[in-house]
């Protein structure tokens, strides 16, 4: 993936469209977007029904899209280092550890914690500097439920997903 970013020139020259095309054929087939939807709406999850749950996955799976994509935009220097890991073979949950290495700054620890599906190896929650992905959107989102209920969230979703500002006023880091 980072091969294909530094080395592509539509990328390099700022294609945001080529960018999320990669990260849709590259990244996303490894995420297991219900449980990190579920994981991120806690008990809320079960007070949503069918039709409520799949929107969310899809409205919480293109908000991470776009966050990641911009993430990746900004990409430059920088190296990854993947840490050994320590499993073993009948282990079902796993954390994949990466350390982002950039000149004259402090590493950046990025941990998936993946679990094995029918379908193989699936992310269901990203740690950057020790903070999860999954617990910062949880609380945003319960904040959001106990608000407007599970609809409200749902367009809040929207709205973030279909501003022009895009991914960076989508994520919870904005809170802090």
């Amino acid at each position: 993936m980072v091969d294909l970013i530094v080395k592509d020139r539509e990328i390099k020259a700022g294609n945001r469209s080529k960018l999320i095309e990669v990260i849709e054929t590259k990244v996303l087939p490894h995420f297991n977007f219900q449980s990190m939807t579920a994981l991120a709406l806690g008990q809320q999850w079960n007070k949503a029904n069918a039709e409520q749950k799949k929107r969310l996955v899809d409205e919480f799976r293109l908000l991470l899209v776009r966050t990641y994509a911009s993430a990746l935009a900004a990409y430059a220097e920088q190296r990854l280092d993947f840490r050994p890991l320590r499993a073993k073979p009948t282990d079902t949950d796993v954390t994949v550890n990466v350390r982002v290495m950039q000149s004259g700054a402090q590493p950046v620890a990025i941990d998936y914690s993946m679990e094995k599906t029918s379908t193989g190896w699936k992310v269901y929650d990203v740690m950057v500097g020790g903070v999860s992905l999954v617990a910062n959107y949880r609380t945003e989102f319960a904040s959001t439920v106990r608000e407007s209920g599970i609809e409200g969230l749902i367009k809040t979703l929207q709205t973030k997903n279909h501003s022009p500002s895009g991914a960076a006023a989508a994520g919870p880091a904005d809170k802090k």
